[in-house]
């Protein structure tokens, strides 16, 4: 199928980090406004940015490279309002975004005042209308100023949904790790449905994060994990224990955790070119995708980092399509099916069933 075939399916993204999906343009725009301030040498980074097919000491170059660009206010609003409207253009109706509240004190960036910058580039997308309170928030006292629309204004633009996760850093301790979480609590009327662990898999132990984690979920706020990046028996085994709601991954299971995951029916994040490129997963011939698949284990394509991986979830499908010979109609099954596994009320699902009924029907046109 072409790709605009792709773009045209509605889709449903459930696994996106902020920072890893910021435009090449917008990153090379950025880079020269350092170089010319002598914060960074921009000869050295543009081949980075530039790069589509980037090695995997090149990914972590620019990872590096996003870090230190976007730490000020202005740029995370600015980078929150074109990730939203770059998933938007290419038909994603749902979109579960989550970041790393960050703590600058040298700019004054606390990790309340990062949100907000993040909320504020929610505000700012002019694209399309995004559909961002829960339908049952509480927002009696929120300021009117800091409302974001959360009705399609009866236009005939198209919609997106958009809540937040925020992320645990693994080199955070757990007092910082409750901290993100308490700043979950308090933002939950304003989109934000849950929590999120990731950072370096090779870095931190799990008990570190568990109180946090364990307090976030007695508060009801959902759990995803990014779990089994690296093998790491005994984390995976913790991990797997806790129950979370959805976990990211999952490329180095033994067997035994193979199948005690499967028995659980946890819902995974799988990202295909993430995977690939850092070498999580030796190829995509043999993927845990397929037996995933035709094991009818839930599981949800995502992108990871659209960005700094230079793919899209369009090409994400057309990547699962081709290599694991799946049709339009499966594909689009699985995009359907991944409604049942979000972090949002039943409201949402039920509109987004409706939009998905409606869709199916030019499928075959």
């Amino acid at each position: 199928m072409e790709m605009e075939g792709w773009v045209s399916m509605p889709k449903v993204e459930l696994h996106a980090h902020l920072n890893g999906s910021v435009r090449d343009s917008t990153l090379l725009e950025l880079a020269r406004v350092l170089g010319e301030k002598g914060v960074i040498v921009f000869s050295d980074v543009e081949h980075v940015i530039l790069k589509n097919e980037r090695s995997l000491t090149e990914v972590f170059r620019l990872f590096d490279l996003i870090h230190i660009l976007t730490t000020d206010h202005k740029i995370i609003t600015r980078i929150t309002k074109e990730v939203i409207e770059d998933f938007a253009s290419e038909n994603v109706v749902y979109l579960e975004l989550r970041t790393t509240p960050k703590k600058n004190d040298s700019i004054g960036m606390s990790k309340r005042s990062y949100l907000e910058a993040v909320l504020e580039g929610i505000k700012a997308v002019n694209t399309v209308d995004v559909a961002f309170r829960p339908h049952n928030a509480d927002v009696s006292n929120v300021k009117s100023s800091s409302l974001i629309n959360d009705t399609c204004n009866g236009s005939t633009r198209k919609e997106i949904y958009v809540r937040l996760l925020l992320s645990i850093d693994r080199r955070e301790s757990t007092e910082a790790a409750m901290e993100t979480v308490k700043l979950a609590l308090e933002m939950r009327d304003l989109g934000v449905v849950g929590i999120d662990l990731s950072g370096n898999p090779i870095v931190g132990e799990w008990m570190t994060f568990f109180p946090a984690l364990k307090f976030a979920r007695e508060q009801g706020l959902y759990i995803t994990l990014h779990c089994g990046e690296v093998p790491n028996p005994k984390e995976i085994q913790a991990m797997l224990d806790f129950l979370p709601q959805r976990i990211g991954h999952a490329c180095c299971f033994e067997e035994e955790e193979w199948k005690r995951f499967k028995s659980l029916n946890i819902p995974v994040e799988i990202c295909l070119t993430s995977n690939i490129r850092t070498n999580s997963v030796r190829s995509i011939e043999v993927h845990h995708f397929a037996d995933l698949y035709n094991s009818k284990h839930p599981l949800v394509i995502c992108t990871d980092d659209s960005g700094v991986f230079s793919t899209s979830l369009s090409k994400e499908y057309n990547l699962a399509a081709s290599a694991f010979g799946l049709g339009r109609r499966g594909i689009f099954q699985l995009a359907r099916n991944a409604i049942e596994y979000i972090f949002a009320d039943d409201e949402v699902k039920r509109e987004l069933k409706e939009i998905f009924n409606s869709s199916e029907k030019k499928l075959d046109q």
